[in-house]
């Protein structure tokens, strides 16, 4: 009989199976909708509503950065029958999942009729889409130190965690030509990712997105030691105050967003790579595939090295072997085998490198709440993904500009890349992000002490000072 603590984490693993379902939903194929049915039949207006559209989502997810620390404040605040967490949770997964569905149509042919009052509706649907989603999606990653104050609990937790995040990411990646194209093949006999497929698709992401943090906020239970009773509440002025004297947390931060950035590019340029410089775009399915496979034996894998290497270790490994990908790939040239071993060494770490800042993002909670007094934790938790938010963004102009500096955009094809073009690329897609990673490593070796046998001696000091207060309180009534 599976016990609690396994249910809970089977929940959460549930619950980050459909975040990340909807997650790589929104993300990577909702553009592919917009650009490929959405304003099918619009004639020469298609491009301009195309753009129209493009530019809005993001415009929209960039200022809607800014707002995270004050949703993770607004989710802190909150007081409810069923902890602070769970209703956001449940609310976001179900608003986002029903906007999401109205977003993958274009509006029962609105956007064909009447171009103006489509995008005013878009515009008010999808702010209301993404601000629930944000509200879902800082609840769920705040909820480990909420969960369990024990270090080797929350790995857990974040391990399972990432690991159905990885089934959802990929899964989605594999089956949405196969759902899109059977689902319009069923419905209207053509063999293609038609409208009625899109349609469709997203309503099935939509159940499990809701379904699952259903699931989530009813197999988790928050955990009501001593230190997450604390009644004072932080106050909207002081939420950037208490995340500028969290050092550890910032520290952290400026290393991570370093790697993210590194990452983000390099991964955004990688069809690039197979496609001019290699020639050879037809084996770029075989980075999704390393992609893969590399992410569901590291995520199991993180709890076992943690038992023989700290944290700490792990981080600083996975950034090296990310050098020794950069190294690779800058002097494999045309060798695929070396190509494929770069691939590997970059993938990897991946999940590793994730995990060990989530969790040290989450042990600063009690790191904060010891230097000012106050538990922030969705506050704390919200930086992790508004790190990625920025990173991604910045993402999509970097790829843009090392298409078009290196010669890679617009008509050409693999004869026309000159050594001068494939030098450009080099430096922009891999030895720059190389110096990126290497700043990271510094800044983390150098400046982030918060680890596990920190953490334990954190908690126990809090719990000590929490008694004791609690102690004199009782003695003045």
């Amino acid at each position: 009989m599976v016990n609690k603590q396994m249910m809970q984490r089977m929940g959460y693993a549930l619950g980050a199976f459909g975040h990340d379902t909807y997650y790589v939903a929104l993300n990577t194929y909702f553009m592919i909708f917009v650009t490929s049915v959405m304003f099918a039949g619009s004639g020469k207006n298609m491009a301009t509503l195309i753009g129209l559209v493009t530019t809005l989502v993001v415009t929209v997810r960039l200022v809607e950065i800014i707002f995270d620390p004050l949703i993770g404040s607004v989710i802190d605040n909150t007081e409810s029958r069923y902890g602070k967490f769970k209703p956001w949770l449940v609310g976001g997964g179900l608003v986002s999942g029903a906007l999401l569905i109205v977003i993958f149509t274009n509006m029962f042919g609105l956007a064909l009729k009447n171009e103006t009052l489509f995008i005013t509706l878009f515009t008010i649907g999808f702010i209301i889409l993404d601000s629930f989603y944000s509200f879902k999606d800082i609840a769920f990653w705040s909820m480990i130190p909420a969960l369990s104050t024990d270090t080797k609990e929350r790995e857990k937790l974040g391990t399972f965690a990432r690991f159905g995040s990885s089934l959802g990411a990929n899964g989605t990646t594999m089956l949405v030509v196969p759902i899109t194209t059977t689902i319009t093949l069923w419905l209207t006999g053509k063999n293609e990712q038609g409208a009625v497929g899109w349609f469709w698709f997203a309503v099935i992401v939509a159940v499990i997105s809701a379904g699952t943090a259903i699931i989530t906020a009813l197999t988790t239970h928050e955990n009501m030691s001593i230190i997450r009773q604390q009644t004072q509440k932080a106050q909207l002025r002081d939420i950037f105050k208490a995340l500028a004297k969290n050092d550890q947390l910032l520290w952290l931060g400026l290393s991570y967003i370093a790697y993210a950035i590194a990452n983000v590019a390099t991964t955004g340029v990688l069809l690039l790579f197979y496609k001019f410089v290699l020639g050879r775009a037809d084996l770029f399915v075989v980075v999704g595939v390393i992609a893969t496979v590399t992410g569901l034996i590291a995520v199991p894998l993180f709890p076992v090295l943690t038992k023989i290497m700290s944290r700490r270790l792990i981080y600083l490994g996975g950034l090296v072997l990310n050098l020794v990908a950069y190294g690779l790939f800058m002097f494999a040239h045309s060798n695929l085998m070396l190509v494929q071993i770069a691939t590997v060494c970059f993938y990897f770490p991946q999940q590793l490198i994730f995990l060990s800042a989530l969790l040290t993002i989450t042990d600063s909670v009690e790191y904060g709440q010891l230097k000012n007094g106050v538990r922030n934790e969705a506050v704390t938790l919200s930086i992790r993904p508004l790190l990625d938010k920025i990173a991604g963004a910045l993402s999509n102009g970097i790829v843009g500009f090392i298409a078009v500096a290196a010669g890679m955009s617009g008509t050409a094809t693999y004869h026309d890349i000159t050594a001068a073009n494939v030098g450009t690329f080099t430096v922009f897609a891999f030895a720059l992000p190389a110096i990126l990673m290497v700043f990271a490593g510094v800044i983390f070796a150098w400046k982030v002490r918060l680890f596990e046998a920190q953490h334990a001696q954190i908690v126990q000091q809090l719990e000590l000072q929490l008694h004791q207060q609690q102690t004199t309180t009782e003695k003045e009534v």
